[in-house]
C-alpha cells in the first residue's frame, strides 16, 4: 500500500439533486472518519442547503472542505438561482441544467491545480461525464456513484444487455428480467428513465455510459448482507471493483447530526422531536413521496383523506414549490390540519427524516421508493408501503415487496414522469391509501413477520458499518486500492 495514503484527498462531485447530494455527503463523512481529507465540489445555493451539516463535520474535526463553484445560470438559459433539480420549473430545462454542470468542469480544474494536498481520485455521480476527462487530466482514478442498489443496477444492466424489454408489444405486459438471482418480472413502462426514448438527451446519455465504461471502479450505498447475491452478480456484469460502503446514513448518530443532514428543516428539532415524544411507542408513520414529487393537487388530497381515515398518528413531509398554492388553500379551507392535530403533523418543506425514521415512536414509512430512502428505512428496520413514481422506483418497489418482503404496496403501476404531471392524473384514490396503512400497522402474523424482518436488516445494517462488518471492510479496500493505484503509476 501507497505509504503516503493517509494523505490521500478525495474529490466528491455530485449531481446538484438532493437525492444525489445526501448520500455523497455521507460518503465525505465515512471518508473522512477514515482520517482522510475530502473536497467536496458545488454551488453557492447547494453550499448553503448543507452548510450546517459540514459545519458540524468540521467542528468534529473531520477534514471535510468544500470548493464552491459558480453556477452559470443565465449563460446556460437558466433561471437565476436554479442550482439544483428539485428547482427547475420544466422538463425542457434539464439539457440547460446539464450545460451549466458542465460549465463546472473549467473552473473546478483551475482548483484542483492547487489543492493540498494533491487529488488523489474523484468520485462523481455517474450523470456527470466530463470528470472522466479531469481525472485522465489530473492522472488519478475516477469512481463512478449512481446512489441505487445493486438489485436495481443488475436489473437495468441485464434488461438493455438482453433487450428484455423489446420482447413485450404491450407497455404493460410484465416481462422476466433476465440474470437475476430470483424470478423477477416488470412492465415496459416501469423501467428507469434511461429506457425511455429522449431525443434531447442522448447525446448527454451515451457520453455518460462512455466515461463510466472507462471507471476505475463503482461505489454502491448498499450492504452485503442486504443483497449479496445481486452485489456478486453485478461485479461479473460490469467486470469492475465495486465496493459496498452502505448504508451511508448510519454515519450520522448524533441527534443534531440527523436534523441537520440534508437541506434546512421546515420544523424545529425540537418541536419535532416534541411531537414524536408525545405519541406512543411505534404507532406513527411518515410519510414523504421525496424531493422530486411533482403530483397533482387532487392526488395529494386523496393522500391526506387517505391518512385521516386510516386513525393512525401520521407526519407528513409535503414538497412545497410551484403548486403548493393548491394544496395549501385546499387545506385552510376544508381545516384539515385542525380536524387532524390530535395525531397528524404536516411539516410543509424539508423534513429531518433519519432523525424521525429512527424514533421509537415510527411504526412505517409510506415512501416513493427512492433508494436513499428506501435504504434509510431498512437500517432504521421500519416496513413501507411503496408508492413509486420514476426512475428505478419500480425496481426498489420489487426488492422491497417481493425480495426482503418488508413493503406493501399502495398499488401504483403507472409512472409520473417530469412533465407528465397533468396528463396521468390522480392513480391512487383514499381508500387504497386507509387500506395499505392499516395492513402495514397492523397487529396480525403477517405485519409482526413483516416487523421482525426489516428489525434483522436493521441489525445486519449495523453491523456492515462497524469495525470488522462488511461495509466497514468495503470501505478500508476502497482506500487501500486507491493508495495502490497512485503508488503504481
Amino acid at each position: 500500500m501507497n505509504p503516503n495514503s493517509n494523505q490521500l484527498h478525495f474529490i466528491l462531485i455530485p449531481l446538484l439533486a438532493q437525492g444525489h447530494m445526501i448520500p455523497m455527503i455521507d460518503i465525505a463523512y465515512r471518508l473522512a472518519e477514515q482520517h482522510k481529507v475530502v473536497s467536496l465540489v458545488t454551488t453557492p445555493l447547494n453550499a448553503a442547503r448543507n452548510s450546517e451539516s459540514i459545519q458540524r463535520a468540521a467542528e468534529s474535526g473531520l477534514q471535510i472542505r468544500v470548493i464552491q463553484i459558480p453556477f452559470e445560470c443565465r449563460k446556460v438559459g437558466l433561471p437565476e438561482g436554479c442550482e439544483n433539480l428539485d428547482i427547475i420549473p420544466s422538463c425542457d430545462l434539464i439539457r440547460n441544467f446539464y450545460k451549466a454542470m458542465h460549465e463546472m468542469q473549467r473552473p473546478l480544474e483551475e482548483k484542483l491545480q492547487k489543492l493540498s494536498p494533491p487529488a488523489s481520485c474523484i468520485i462523481s455521480d455517474k450523470c456527470i461525464s466530463w470528470t472522466s476527462q479531469t481525472a485522465e487530466k489530473f492522472k488519478i482514478p475516477r469512481i463512478v456513484f449512481h446512489g441505487m442498489s445493486c438489485f436495481s443496477l443488475l436489473a437495468s444492466h441485464n434488461i438493455k444487455l438482453h433487450n428484455a424489454h423489446l420482447a413485450v408489444a404491450s407497455s404493460t405486459e410484465p416481462f422476466s428480467v433476465p440474470g437475476m438471482p430470483y424470478d423477477i418480472q416488470i412492465a415496459k413502462q416501469q423501467l428507469p428513465g434511461s429506457f425511455v426514448a429522449l431525443p434531447d438527451l442522448e447525446d448527454i446519455r451515451d457520453q455518460m455510459q462512455e466515461a463510466e465504461s472507462s471507471a476505475f471502479g463503482v461505489v454502491v450505498n448498499t450492504f452485503s448482507d442486504l443483497e449479496h447475491q445481486c452485489i456478486d452478480y453485478y461485479k461479473k456484469a460490469i467486470n469492475k471493483r465495486v465496493w459496498c460502503t452502505g448504508p451511508v446514513s448510519l454515519c450520522h448518530k448524533e441527534t443534531k447530526n440527523k436534523f441537520v443532514r440534508g437541506n434546512k428543516a421546515s420544523i424545529s428539532d425540537a418541536n419535532c422531536l416534541e411531537w414524536l415524544n408525545n405519541i406512543k411507542p411505534r404507532s406513527a408513520i411518515y410519510v414523504c413521496l421525496g424531493s422530486q414529487c411533482r403530483l397533482i393537487t387532487s392526488q395529494l388530497i386523496e393522500l391526506a383523506l387517505g391518512l385521516e381515515a386510516s386513525n393512525h398518528p401520521f407526519i407528513w413531509a409535503i414538497k412545497t414549490g410551484d403548486k403548493w398554492t393548491e394544496l395549501e388553500n385546499w387545506l385552510v379551507e376544508s381545516k384539515f390540519e385542525d380536524r387532524v392535530k390530535e395525531r397528524g403533523l404536516l411539516i410543509k418543506g424539508w423534513a429531518p427524516q433519519m432523525l424521525i425514521l429512527s424514533h421509537p415512536s415510527t411504526r412505517g414509512f409510506l415512501t416513493h421508493c427512492g433508494w436513499n430512502s428506501t435504504i434509510e428505512s431498512i437500517s432504521c428496520g421500519i416496513p413501507m408501503i411503496t408508492w413509486p413514481q420514476f426512475a428505478e422506483q419500480f425496481l426498489n418497489e420489487k426488492q422491497v415487496v417481493e425480495v426482503l418482503k418488508i413493503g406493501v404496496r399502495v398499488g401504483v403501476d403507472i409512472p409520473v414522469r417530469f412533465g407528465d404531471e397533468e396528463k396521468v392524473g390522480a392513480l391512487v384514490n383514499r381508500h387504497d391509501i386507509t387500506s395499505a396503512v392499516n395492513i402495514l400497522m397492523d397487529e396480525g402474523e403477517e405485519a409482526e413477520k413483516r416487523r421482525k424482518r426489516a428489525k434483522r436488516l436493521e441489525e445486519m445494517a449495523k453491523k456492515a458499518v462497524t469495525a470488522g462488518g462488511s461495509s466497514e471492510n468495503d470501505l478500508s479496500l476502497l482506500i487501500q486500492d486507491i493508495g495502490n493505484s497512485l503508488y503504481s503509476v
